[in-house]
């Protein structure tokens, strides 16, 4: 080769590295542990920039680099690792376990903090955990996952039905008792699609949720959505199918023993007519249940640039449920965009958008059958089996053999039209501005909307219950839109070795809600449903509201760490709302806590057992402002009246005012120890909790009714209750191989609640029954006692004849067979004065227990949840032993006759019309195995022939097995009886059990794909 030759080259390589140092190159590798094991969704950032990508499941990356860079490998649980580029063109990386593991970064009220610094009760909940399985709501996903968080569906599996959320127990009676929810830091916003959610933190102490005053004594969870990050373009693919079935059915008679069984009651009480049996033999459940399904498909897109970054994801969630006629279909869209605009500002905005359909069945009736109006499920349970679904014109049968006249329960199923409407919006948009070194601004605006329009066709074919009236419609709109305003600044500084952190700020929201409701009956056809109010012959009397809150806030927090050894947090908040009385529209929020952390002592630093050590200490004030608007005020209600003849409309009083009313405030003491040991492979939390409500809610019912005010309902603060318990989160890696790994995690929290002070401390009752039962008490609160206890008659075994057992007596005019009953007072008649607590709902303790496996390229979750004590009362069992319905197999076979007196049960067509006694009342403990998957994701080196960068299957099972003694059809129970789902009977008409939709069995196949 020539010096010509050479030259050259030598000029063309120079200018190769040149242009390889100006404009990168890609750099590719892999990060692994300190046992070899790949870290997935290990970061990978340029220092000191927004560029940067994540690790795949294999632990592999690439990522365009330039000679000098600073690449910073980070993963939750492991020491941050630095590396300087220059010129590999491979690297691996090594992240060694970081000693603490308490770096990570929690999310807290207006900023977030390291774990390790935390001095409240927070409980974390990861991506993971929350995708473990698919759900409609991503509050399902809470169950058996955090201590101390009560997590059940309102209506069992029924498709598109509300979630239950209670943190620490009922903190009120009157007022809700569910959590504020905050997404992205809008105040109040519903909850985005689970795989939408990087993470959830629930606040449950004081000192984590006073920082939103007012509305924090039932606990905050904090929901922080997906973003994206700077590198390629990512699209992910998450594709789930599930066959749903029934998990329990109640085993009843087939048309024969029915017969029998009604020959036998007629025999008992005298009726010497046989009964006439019926044509058919119809088993009602196998008609309305079927094989139910859920598919759930999601996309989604990131990616972005040093300057930009986005995440946006489409979802579409369908389910057919188990019982004919009801489903739900909902679409769901998120986007985040987080812009870089100069050195000092960020710009971003979160959108959330969903419209959801909901077809439902008739569950959880109140029973009032004067209209024949009972739901699918009780209707199957208690319709004779020896009647026919249609009679012989084609015509469906109707009214029943026995009992109440009713509809056909396949026609209720079919023919029933139940159809809700759901569109959410949201938009919120924030700055945040660098002012200083350490002090910055932020702003948020947000806005969001629901429209809700539900409506409700009875076909004139519903013979018992729409037929004379040639159809009933019925049109329910509601609209919420909610304005949000919230600025605030924070200031970090480090001295020495102090750290401290400022927060200070001012929040304003309006909520404004309207509601339109009409109703109409007589159509000439069913062919318009309840599109059609105009051509009804009978237009009932329409209703509409408008009512408006707004609350106004100014909040402060201090945070500060010596030598990270020792903390200290204090949080206020005033907070100002509309819908308090003149005297008491402003209120403080004060609480602070204490932090030691006892492992980075001198004297445990170096113990290589006690990896980490922290007490937290902390007390303070939060509040519950759940009621509505204007109720302090003095308020008139409409009415008709007659005026010479003429129907006219009227007002009159319907309460005076309460210029006193304020907020219930809830005072809570928490103190928590966080302990890990052996380089914390095991991990410990332990948290004990006082909490005293005071300034409850209630109804006042001491004003004179020649006063002339028509509300009974007239609140005041007059009451207070006590919730004090033990929450224990455990977290264990037992084995950490090369291709094999099992870490467990185990948490259990104890409630225990007490009435501590009422109206004049008086007894308050309340009734959960259907409304044909008869009876107005059913459930209690009393002084000294948890909430919400069953009340009724304390059942004392069946009556054998001749003179009752002493303390003992049955309902007058009892003979042989019939129940005994507890004669508290002595008086030889069982009346009113003998009805006493039967039974306790609230459970003891709850639980969770999560065991994960790998091999290689395997996975298997398997998930434990249950619930140990807490009474369930069994109204099912009360009407399907009355003899007016079908029965139980098991009370038909076992039930008192004069050959058969070695029984618990009395004979048929006693006299105990629908006695509300403990016979009905059972334990409601419950295990469940909520959750166990099987999956697999596929080598690398074959994904990526396929043109992926990751591709996972997996099989799942969920509610496959429940271990428990209730009788029912499942112990998940949450009927509220003829009070409907308000604030009041859903926090205190607990563990009854009628009517409800039952919960499902599944089987789910998944598919995940990343390109």
């Amino acid at each position: 080769m020539n010096l010509k030759t050479k030259l050259v080259l030598m000029m063309v390589l120079l200018l190769n590295i040149s242009l390889f140092a100006q404009d990168g190159y890609n750099l590719t590798g892999t990060v692994t542990d300190e046992t070899n094991m790949p870290v997935p969704g290990a970061n990978v950032v340029i220092q000191n920039t927004t560029t940067g990508t994540s690790t795949d499941f294999d632990g592999n990356y690439a990522i365009t680099v330039k000679n000098g860079d600073v690449l910073e490998f980070s993963y939750i649980g492991y020491a941050k690792k630095s590396v300087t580029i220059n010129g590999q063109q491979t690297l691996d990386v090594v992240l060694a376990e970081d000693a603490s593991q308490l770096e990570e970064v929690v999310v807290v009220g207006y900023g977030s903090q390291k774990k390790s610094d935390i001095t409240g009760s927070v409980s974390s909940v990861k991506s993971e955990e929350l995708n473990a399985y698919p759900v409609l709501n991503a509050e399902q996903a809470l169950q058996g996952r955090a201590a101390g968080v009560v997590v059940q569906s309102n209506n069992g599996g029924e498709p598109g039905a509300p979630i239950s959320i209670k943190i620490r127990g009922n903190t009120s009676i009157n007022a809700s008792s569910s959590p504020l929810i905050v997404v992205d830091g809008f105040v109040g916003a519903s909850m985005p699609q689970a795989n939408d959610i990087e993470s959830m933190e629930v606040l449950k102490d004081a000192s984590a949720t006073a920082i939103y005053g007012s509305r924090g004594s039932n606990g905050v969870i904090l929901v922080t959505t997906k973003k994206g990050r700077s590198g390629k373009l990512s699209i992910e693919a998450n594709t789930t199918y599930a066959i749903q079935n029934i998990s329990n059915r109640l085993d009843l008679l087939n048309a024969s023993e029915f017969a029998d069984y009604q020959n036998q009651i007629r025999t008992n009480n005298g009726v010497s007519t046989p009964y006439a049996q019926g044509p058919a033999n119809t088993d009602w459940q196998d008609l309305i249940y079927r094989s139910g399904s859920t598919s759930n498909n999601q996309v989604s897109f990131s990616g972005g640039s040093e300057k930009i970054n986005f995440y946006a994801s489409a979802n579409y969630f369908k389910q057919d449920g188990i019982i004919i006629g009801s489903d739900f279909e909902r679409l769901t869209f998120l986007s985040n965009i987080d812009a870089q605009v100069t050195d000092k500002l960020k710009l971003g905005m979160n959108l959330f958008g969903s419209r959801g359909i909901k077809n439902g069945s008739a569950t959880q009736s109140d029973g009032s059958v004067s209209a024949g109006g009972d739901d699918v499920i009780t209707l199957a349970l208690r319709y004779a089996p020896d009647q026919p679904v249609f009679n012989a014109d084609g015509t469906y049968t109707f009214g029943n053999t026995v009992g109440d006249p009713v509809d056909n329960p396949f026609a209720v199923a079919t023919e029933r039209i139940d159809e809700t409407k759901t569109d959410n919006f949201r938009a919120n948009l924030y700055a945040n501005y660098e002012i200083l070194e350490g002090l910055s601004f932020k702003t948020t605006f947000g806005l969001s909307t629901e429209n809700q329009t539900r409506g409700i066709y009875l076909p004139s074919l519903l013979t018992q219950t729409a037929g004379g009236e040639s159809g009933r419609a019925i049109v329910d709109t509601n609209r919420e839109t909610s304005v949000l305003s919230e600025n605030y600044l924070t200031y970090t500084k480090e001295f020495g070795k102090s750290n401290l952190t400022l927060l200070g700020g001012y929040s304003y929201q309006k909520t404004v809600n309207e509601n339109f409701f009409s109703e109409a009956t007589g159509f000439i056809s069913d062919g318009f449903s309840y599109y059609g109010l105009g051509s009804a012959t009978n237009i009932l009397q329409p209703d509409s509201s408008k009512s408006e809150v707004e609350i106004q806030s100014q909040f402060g927090r201090f945070n500060y760490d010596f030598d990270d050894k020792y903390l200290l947090t204090a949080t206020i908040r005033r907070d100002g709302a509309s819908n308090f009385s003149a005297n008491e529209k402003y209120a403080l929020f004060p609480s602070a806590a204490l932090g030691w952390k006892v492992s980075n002592e001198n004297f445990l630093k170096d113990s290589k057992a006690i990896s980490n050590l922290k007490f937290r200490a902390s007390y303070g004030v939060t509040g519950n402002p759940s009621i509505g608007a204007y109720e302090s005020l003095s308020r008139l209600e409409t009415l008709y009246a007659s005026s010479n003849g003429q129907t006219v409309s009227a007002v009159t009083p319907e309460q005076p005012e309460n210029p006193n009313l304020k907020w219930e405030s809830s005072y809570q003491t928490n103190f928590g120890i966080d302990l890990g040991l052996i380089n914390n492979r095991v991990s410990v939390s332990l948290d004990y909790y006082n909490i005293d409500t005071k300034d409850l809610i209630l109804t006042d019912n001491s004003i004179t009714e020649y006063l002339g005010f028509s509300g009974d309902d007239i609140l005041a603060n007059v009451g207070e209750i006590n919730n004090r318990g033990l929450e224990i989160a455990l977290s264990t890696k037992n084995i950490l191989k090369e291709d094999f790994r099992w870490t467990t995690d185990f948490n259990i929290a104890f409630n225990k609640n007490e009435v501590v002070n009422l109206v004049n401390d008086a007894d308050l009752f309340f009734d959960a029954t259907p409304s044909y039962f008869s009876h107005d008490r059913s459930y209690v609160l009393r002084v000294g006692e948890e909430v919400g206890l069953f009340w009724g008659y304390e059942y004392a075994g069946v009556y054998q004849g001749g003179t009752a057992p002493t303390g003992t007596q049955t309902l007058s005019g009892g003979v042989a067979g019939d129940p005994l009953f507890a004669d508290i007072d002595g008086s030889g008649d069982i009346t009113e004065a003998d009805r006493t607590t039967i039974g306790n709902p609230n459970p003891d303790f709850t639980w969770g227990f999560t065991n994960n496996f790998s091999y290689k390229n395997l996975d298997l979750s398997i998930f434990f949840q249950g619930s140990q004590g807490g009474d369930i009362f069994n109204l099912t069992n009360v009407q399907l032993t009355n003899g007016d319905a079908n029965t139980t197999r098991a009370y038909y076979n076992s039930a008192w006759t004069p050959t058969n007196t070695d029984t618990n049960a009395p004979r048929v067509g006693n006299n105990s019309n629908r006695e509300i006694s403990s016979r009905f009342v059972e334990d409601g403990s419950y295990i469940r195995l909520k959750n166990i998957s099987l999956g697999y994701t596929v080598p690398s080196n074959v994904s990526e022939k396929l043109g992926l960068d990751n591709l996972r299957l997996s099989l799942s099972g969920q509610n496959l097995l429940t271990f428990t003694d209730y009788s029912g059809l499942d112990p998940e129970v949450s009927y509220y009886g003829s009070g409907g789902n308000n604030n009041t009977s859903s926090n205190t008409a607990q563990g009854f059990d009628f009517g409800n939709y039952p919960t499902v069995r599944t089987v789910t196949m998944s598919l995940n794909l990343k390109f």
